[in-house]
């Protein structure tokens, strides 16, 4: 099945899988092979961005509930000459291209865009906090966000037009990455490595939708990717509550232990307004620095901001491309962690207590 809007939760669900449950999923490539195999660049000057992005799914996981964690194993990819930026033929590990003669890129595939859907609270609250960055650059060339548009809105499947009409009418548009994932376009969720994902819940029956498959991509997503179809396999399982558990706000993604932020300044305490800012990697940071604080500080008492000042964090720009959202990641290596085991489980994570970390002599820690 194919499909256009991943943003709505009137989407039903195409077919149910078990947790636990092996399965693949065929993916044609983000624009719907808009762009062939030839010696004529009009096919990508004439690539119809309302058409976009081309996903599969959705897929219902039983058992899932509002609230839960859904997690994710990426397992083998099969590929497929798809198309995109180049006309490819793939050798071993390797994409080659006629019009760059003398270079090979090594593979790395991934998913550009995987998420869940989104409750309906949620889709209203991405609809007004875009809609009003819209409208306060209503004149910017090119546009800072893009709402909800029919055309190009495609669910294939048979739908009551009156839901099929509400969906084209209110769909998140599938071009930046939210809170439920998305285009974040991660490379790190290669799936030569083997890779999991975990996600929150919004709604029962939570569905998962997957596309925009990269063979390559580098940091920052800022010319593009080697984009291909494919088939690509996946295995699940549900935390139950898993979203109070460990503080998940937005998926978290285990090569390291990578946590992702994008340029929404969420509410956090007393700092953070819901605002929507357009492409700022500044706020993406520190939004994914506060879900790793978040995180850590369902394990330690005292040491997490302590942690993050001192270990080898890795951060990387993933994308600053799919307006209005800069998606950036803050991975904490897994090899520093000796006494707490820091990964997710059932149980949730506990919160241990190693001693006291400096304080001031005032008693500030």
């Amino acid at each position: 099945m194919r499909l256009i809007l991943s943003g709505n939760p009137d989407i039903p669900a195409l077919v149910t899988v078990k947790p636990g449950q092996t399965f693949s999923v065929e993916c044609v490539d983000w624009t719907g092979a808009q762009i062939g195999n030839n010696d004529v660049s009009d096919d990508i000057r004439d690539v119809d961005l309302d058409c976009v992005h081309n996903l599969s799914g959705p897929i219902a996981i039983e058992g899932a509930e509002s609230g839960d964690c859904l997690v994710v194993d990426i397992g083998i990819f099969e590929l497929e000459n798809g198309s995109g930026l180049f006309a490819k033929e793939f050798n071993s590990i390797y994409a080659t291209s006629r019009h760059i003669p003398g270079v090979r890129f090594a593979g790395i595939p991934h998913p550009g865009l995987i998420g869940t859907a989104p409750c309906a609270e949620r889709l209203t609250t991405w609809n007004k906090r875009e809609g009003a960055l819209i409208a306060a650059h209503a004149n910017d060339v090119p546009a800072v966000a893009y709402g909800p548009k029919v055309r190009g809105a495609y669910v294939g499947q048979e739908l009551d037009e009156t839901v099929r009409e509400k969906i084209y009418r209110e769909g998140a548009r599938t071009i930046p990455g939210r809170e439920h994932g998305g285009n974040c376009d991660v490379n790190l969720l290669q799936c030569s490595r083997g890779s999991r994902c975990y996600f929150p819940v919004f709604i029962n029956g939570i569905t998962l939708s997957v596309g925009d498959l990269h063979f390559s991509q580098g940091d920052m997503s800022f010319c593009g990717a080697i984009e291909m179809a494919g088939i690509i396999t996946f295995s699940t399982s549900i935390i139950k509550g898993g979203v109070e558990k460990f503080a998940l706000k937005q998926p978290i993604f285990l090569v390291s232990l990578v946590f992702e932020g994008i340029s929404v300044d969420y509410p956090s305490g007393a700092d953070g307004d819901g605002t929507q800012y357009n492409m700022d990697a500044t706020v993406a940071y520190k939004q994914a620095a506060l879900n790793a604080i978040a995180y850590l500080q369902k394990v330690w008492i005292d040491f997490h901001h302590l942690l993050l000042s001192a270990a080898p964090v890795e951060s990387h720009v993933g994308a600053v491309v799919d307006s209005p959202n800069a998606c950036v990641t803050l991975a904490l290596p897994l090899g520093i962690f000796e006494h707490v085991h820091i990964l997710r489980n059932e149980e949730g994570l506990k919160k241990l207590q190693f001693g006291q970390c400096a304080v001031r002599s005032d008693g500030v820690l």
